[in-house]
């Protein structure tokens, strides 16, 4: 059960100052030190970048093996400040992630360390802008996308669930949480059975899985609709990107305060360890190597998606 971290992370991140030096020392009380944080700037503003590193046993930071999973927030803003008092609901992905990575921490200190390396990556800004999409509008951010993206994507990261609130849309409309399609290199790929399972098991139901085009998984700035930004760490790493979205019934936009629900927030983290603890195991590949390969082989690199395209220049901010 997450139930816990999920309340004090959200809890910590409902402050109009919070930033990511809160985070490291509400980990340092869980004896738990292995936190970075780093202040970006931007024309728009400044957002607090959050790192964690959960080492693993025959993890690669201590000269392991055993793979590295990457489990990112991706997200405009924990808050919309003046305009909005209060946690915003894009703050769910912040807030799963982190809570995920306390979970992990407090494992590791009182011994249940995993076999790979987990690496947990955020940023929390409470005073982000609004902006307008259809159907509702969504939170922006001080850094523009593609930043924010670099900073979040750690290269050595093995595979990368992608966390982000994904509640503004008519692709998805059920309470709870739908994990997307694999995607790598430009290639939408099959969803993974592994993961399908692990999702059943925490949830008790049958597995959500939510519908990825090209659109979405191409840069933010090219001109084109996305659904949101949840596939973007896929335009950063030739590593596999899962997108675990958190989703409701209704549309509701990622600025409305009191739309955070405590038991989805916690289904999607407790997700997230569960494949921590078996992607890390080598029990839980998000694609299949060969398969790829072919892929590959027959139809060419599709890494011309990781760019803006012909014609394409990248806007400030974004």
């Amino acid at each position: 059960m997450l139930l816990k971290q999920v309340l004090e992370i959200g809890e910590l991140l409902d402050r109009p100052g919070v930033d990511g030096g809160d985070v490291a020392r509400r980990f340092r009380d869980h004896g738990f030190d292995g936190v970075e944080v780093e202040a970006v700037r931007a024309g728009r503003g400044t957002t607090s970048v959050v790192r964690v590193l959960i080492p693993g046993t025959r993890g690669a930071s201590s000269g392991g093996k055993a793979p590295t999973l990457g489990i990112i927030g991706f997200l405009g803003g924990v808050g919309a400040r003046p305009q909005v008092i209060g946690l915003v609901s894009d703050a769910d992905g912040a807030i799963a992630a982190l809570a995920a990575g306390l979970k992990l921490a407090d494992m590791s200190v009182a011994g249940d360390r995993l076999e790979g390396d987990v690496m947990v990556a955020t940023h929390l800004c409470p005073h982000a802008p609004v902006i307008p999409h259809e159907p509702v509008p969504f939170m922006g951010s001080p850094v523009g996308v593609r930043p924010l993206a670099e900073k979040l994507v750690d290269q050595r990261m093995g595979a990368i669930l992608s966390i982000d609130t994904t509640k503004g849309n008519r692709i998805i409309n059920a309470r709870g949480f739908a994990i997307s399609p694999t995607v790598k290199e430009g290639y939408v790929l099959r969803v993974s059975e592994p993961l399908l399972t692990i999702q059943e098991h925490v949830t008790g139901r049958l597995p959500l899985v939510f519908a990825v085009t090209t659109q979405d998984i191409t840069p933010y700035g090219n001109e084109v609709f996305h659904l949101n930004s949840i596939m973007q760490p896929a335009t950063v790493t030739r590593a596999p990107v899962v997108g675990l979205a958190i989703t409701t019934e209704a549309a509701v936009p990622g600025s409305a305060s009191g739309a955070s629900h405590a038991v989805d927030i916690e289904l999607a983290a407790r997700f997230a360890v569960e494949v921590a603890k078996a992607y890390t195991a080598g029990e839980a590949p998000f694609y299949d190597p060969g398969e790829f390969r072919r892929l590959t082989q027959r139809y060419g690199s599709l890494r011309h998606l990781h760019t803006l395209g012909r014609g394409g220049r990248r806007k400030r901010g974004d």
